[in-house]
């Protein structure tokens, strides 16, 4: 039997410092490769005797000026009374502790290509996945039949607010923090966001190198993710699962893709200088980066999109159209050491 870290074994507990960093928020980006991580942390609770906390909100990414004040503060106070070593794990926006004189915990996070994200939101919305035909009907049963079956061309092309900012720009905000302007595509945003990643996350991986992603979160948090990649590779894992991709998907003309690269620019901002700090991270561990491109092409430029590897994913939360859509409701589930 495996032993453990953190859990006198002979006895009660005992006080004493846990492996830092004992408090983690995993704040998972939308459609990219959250729930491959997800399934990963419940094998990973359970095998390390951590606990995983995941809400079971996917629908309330910020919240309002209200909220922040008194609801918010309440999940920061429910968050940080978690027994530790925890693993706390939501669709939300970054927000900053030490605002409400509490513990910053470390954070960490998994990004995708801007483009690839989009395409793969965009009919996932639509036509849902493998995991049943009428899907989709069963997700966005409000969605009408012209705008469900609107070619993403004509979305594109035609200006249509789904194809365009501000709901283009996502991930930014994911980084950004919970501040009006973070939502509002511009490099202040991208420049605070950048901030927090250097100051507060441990790690920002990319899912193009999942693997490597793994293999970092292994070798940066031990006592969470020891043995993450051996699970991830196995057959039974992927048995488990299965995979969820994306049904009726397809490529924009290039007309289009190159039109939306520009409507992009502050996210690929953004991924550039993630993807860059990731390599930077994999250098300094000894890791040789599978991509050696400086000059941050567009991957669309290099037939990517389709190739790349969809991964499990998630339910999907909405996009909210007002501030104060919703209760704030702290369901979560809880895996116990």
């Amino acid at each position: 039997m495996r032993e453990s870290t953190f859990v006198d074994d002979h006895g009660p507990p005992t006080p004493r410092e846990l492996p830092f960093p004992s408090q983690v928020i995993y704040n998972r980006v939308g459609k990219c490769g959250s729930r491959t991580v997800v399934l990963l942390l419940r094998i990973l609770a359970e095998k390390h005797q951590f606990n995983l906390v995941s809400s079971d909100i996917h629908n309330k990414t910020r919240l309002t000026k209200h909220e922040q004040v008194s609801g918010w503060v309440d999940l920061i106070t429910n968050i940080s009374n978690i027994p530790q070593p925890f693993l706390y794990t939501r669709h939300v926006h970054f927000l900053n502790f030490t605002r409400f004189r509490i513990e910053q915990p470390v954070y960490i996070n998994i990004i995708r290509d801007p483009i690839n994200r989009f395409l793969s939101n965009y009919f996932f919305r639509r036509f849902g996945d493998w995991r049943g035909e009428q899907n989709h009907l069963i997700r966005t049963p409000q969605m009408k039949d012209d705008e469900r079956y609107l070619d993403i061309n004509v979305c594109i092309m035609e200006n249509y607010p789904e194809c365009s900012n501000p709901r283009l720009f996502y991930i930014v905000p994911y980084f950004c923090g919970q501040h009006p302007q973070c939502r509002e595509p511009g490099m202040w945003a991208v420049e605070r966001a950048k901030q927090n990643v250097i100051e507060n996350f441990l790690l920002v991986g990319i899912l193009e190198e999942l693997e490597d992603v793994l293999l970092l979160l292994e070798r940066l948090l031990p006592h969470y993710f020891s043995d993450v990649l051996t699970i991830y590779k196995s057959p039974a894992f992927w048995k488990m699962g299965n995979l969820t991709g994306t049904v009726k998907k397809h490529m924009p003309t290039i007309e289009a893709l190159q039109v939306l690269y520009q409507r992009m620019k502050y996210e690929y901002d953004f991924y550039n200088f993630i993807r860059d700090q990731f390599h930077l991270t994999k250098k300094k561990i000894g890791l040789k980066s599978s991509s050696q491109n400086s000059a941050h092409e567009p991957d669309f430029l290099r037939e990517l999109a389709l190739r790349t590897h969809e991964p499990l994913e998630e339910e999907e939360e909405e996009e909210e159209e007002e501030d104060d859509i919703g209760q704030e409701d702290a369901n979560i589930w809880l895996v116990q050491p």
